[in-house]
């Protein structure tokens, strides 16, 4: 068995782990001041120091100084809806100190109580979010809300200033990681839905959206590869990486097997084997807690396991391990950094 790609993902992983430590360190030495620049209210000197540090872990990161919920404020330092970025924020927040009564550390923009009552700066304007309308749309059996947003002031903004403004009011309006988890299309109009209701109101649909999704389940789909071959997939459901925010390495596992049937697909002795090593790799991964089966797919003698883990942790060796001794056949295990889960992409929820 070759073990692919793993060295590249030791390497990335390391320089982010290096990066945030470093933060921190810097945070703790600097923390009189950042007290002293909070205390007075100076933005500006918060711009000047936070800045530059925060950029030092990754420049596409977005901080900002909000209101706490149990501190007196809160230090936000988020990936802005950038997948990639995504577990970077949060093994930042992760190796943050303890919360004090002044600080308390956050890896996304939570949801605010008195949304309606806040204005939010987008292309140069000021637009309270109180006069947001939106339409929503639910898919027949998907768990998102397809959202149409309309601000009386859109016609003053261009493209990008109306899609910024509406994604600020979401994350005040759901909270970011709910706005990823629960929202699906999003469209800024310069004219008003016909069915639009008051943004208000968002919080409540997708709840009752997200109240049909309490726990996982295993979807069973069926079609044609590329070269026109039977294939079957068993998917989880939903399968979203913003609910395993850590899990930023793909491990593929790629095993051959002798018994099909008509279709390519397998059956009989290989049937049994497969289903053998799903419920040991699932035995494995799930006690762990950083690493996850995401997908299988099974197309012309080939199984293919899709397994996301915690690039910091050792999760991809032990799956090697496991398929060491495959009995049909040379198993193949590559070894990637995927913190958007592009490889499973088609089958995200």
């Amino acid at each position: 068995m070759r073990l692919f790609g793993r060295k590249d993902a030791d390497e990335g992983a390391g320089r982010s782990q290096e990066a945030i430590a470093g933060f921190w360190t810097w945070w703790q030495e600097t923390r009189p001041r950042l007290d002293a620049l909070v205390a007075a209210g100076d933005k500006k000197g918060l711009d000047e120091v936070l800045g530059p540090a925060v950029a030092a872990v990754h420049p596409g990161l977005v901080w900002e100084v909000a209101p706490g919920g149990e501190a007196a404020h809160a230090l936000v330092v988020t990936a802005a809806g950038d997948a990639e970025l995504r577990p970077l924020a949060h093994r930042w927040a992760k190796a943050a100190p303890p919360s004090d009564l002044l600080w308390e550390f956050h890896a996304s923009r939570r949801a605010n109580p008195r949304a309606s009552e806040l204005t939010i700066e987008a292309g140069g304007y000021e637009l309270a979010l109180g006069k947001f309308t939106l339409g929503l749309r639910v898919p027949p059996s998907q768990p998102r809300v397809d959202v149409t947003a309309y601000h009386p002031m859109f016609g003053e903004l261009d493209a990008d200033a109306r899609m910024e403004a509406t994604l600020l009011a979401l994350d005040h309006l759901l909270g970011e990681d709910d706005v990823a988890r629960w929202v699906g299309e999003i469209a800024p109009a310069t004219f008003e839905p016909i069915d639009a209701v008051a943004a208000v109101h968002l919080p409540a649909v997708v709840a009752d959206v997200a109240s049909g999704y309490s726990g996982e389940e295993w979807l069973r789909l069926e079609g044609r590869s590329g070269r026109g071959a039977a294939l079957v997939a068993e998917v989880r459901h939903p399968l979203r990486p913003v609910d395993r925010p850590l899990l930023d390495q793909h491990i593929a596992v790629s095993v051959p097997y002798k018994h099909r049937d008509g279709d390519g697909l397998p059956a009989g002795a290989s049937l049994e084997a497969l289903r053998d090593a799903e419920e040991r790799l699932s035995a494995l991964l799930d006690p762990r807690g950083d690493a996850v089966l995401a997908v299988h797919l099974s197309t012309e003698g080939q199984r293919l396991f899709h397994v996301y883990a915690d690039s910091t942790g050792d999760a991809a060796s032990h799956v090697k391990d496991l398929f060491t001794a495959w009995p049909e056949g040379r198993a193949r295990v590559e070894v990637t950094l995927d913190p958007s889960w592009s490889a499973v992409a088609p089958f995200l929820s």
